[in-house]
């Protein structure tokens, strides 16, 4: 008897704090598959140029070829039929539809990795990376390590009073802080 299997896809998501290897460990799977032949695609929001606007590039300096987007609907469009692996950095910075472009290609048949913080820097959970989790069907957690007391770290600690949903930054502007030592500068009209 012949057991004909149809080819399906997933979603991967690797979420935590800056600084934790959400990048090296994309960039790590992506090189796996590129060992393993498979057609792959590297995507990050058009916005996010703080080290390259051609390659994804961890905090470690590791990087790899990418194309930059401006939305979810043109990350879509970009796709070409005969991908494997559809990679995806800084999720913070797409809009909503993420998820579900990222369910369509799944459904496509297609591997699907994304990365991205799932808090902002008031530690509440940071869209669509939610919505991202709920429907993965893996799921890695980065912690990073706390600069205050070395404790594993899963927040973001913002160091410039900024209102900004969205402050593109590095180590200037961002350090990794653990539960206790985190302390998020409030808005304004916040309790």
């Amino acid at each position: 008897m012949n057991i004909v299997r149809r080819k399906t896809g997933w979603i991967e998501v690797i979420c935590g704090s800056m600084f934790s290897g959400k990048t090296e460990e994309l960039i790590r799977r992506l090189r796996r598959a590129e060992i393993a032949k498979q057609k792959l695609q590297i995507f990050k929001p058009i916005i996010d140029d703080r080290y390259s606007k051609e390659y994804i590039v961890s905090h470690n300096k590791s990087k790899m070829t990418s194309e930059s987007v401006a939305n979810s609907e043109e990350l879509y469009k970009s796709v070409h039929s005969d991908t494997e692996v559809v990679g995806i950095d800084e999720a913070q910075f797409f809009d909503e539809k993420l998820v579900r472009v990222c369910d369509k290609l799944a459904n496509e048949g297609k591997r699907v990795i994304v990365a991205g913080l799932d808090q902002d820097y008031l530690g509440r959970p940071f869209q669509p990376l939610p919505e991202l989790l709920a429907t993965a069907e893996y799921i890695t957690k980065t912690l990073a390590i706390c600069i205050k007391c070395g404790n594993p770290a899963n927040r973001t600690q913002r160091l410039v009073n900024s209102d900004k949903e969205i402050l593109l930054g590095a180590k200037d502007i961002y350090e990794a802080r653990c539960r206790n030592c985190f302390k998020p500068i409030k808005k304004q009209n916040e309790y």
